[in-house]
């Protein structure tokens, strides 16, 4: 019986981390951190008072997706050298 529990405790683990890895690399979650990037900055640049603020927001929400799109091949160049 041990090693039944053991094996349905891996098990559950295992769909966790998939579960997780899925959210990890979601567009709803790239989206919503990229928006949520966009209105910090566009909020922070209104206040300081800077000329065309909510196009230049979108260099650092931009910067993000890039970022995210750039990753998984930047790994698998990473885990092969």
């Amino acid at each position: 019986m041990d090693i039944d529990r053991e094996i349905q405790n891996i098990k559950e683990r295992n769909q966790k981390v998939e579960a997780d890895k899925a959210w990890e690399q979601s567009w709803t979650r790239r989206s919503f951190i990229a928006l949520i990037t966009y209105a910090a900055a566009a909020i922070w640049l209104v206040w300081i008072g800077e000329k065309d603020a909510f196009l230049k927001a979108l260099i650092p929400a931009g910067a993000y997706v890039f970022s995210t799109l750039t990753l998984p091949p930047l790994k698998k160049w990473w885990a092969k050298n």
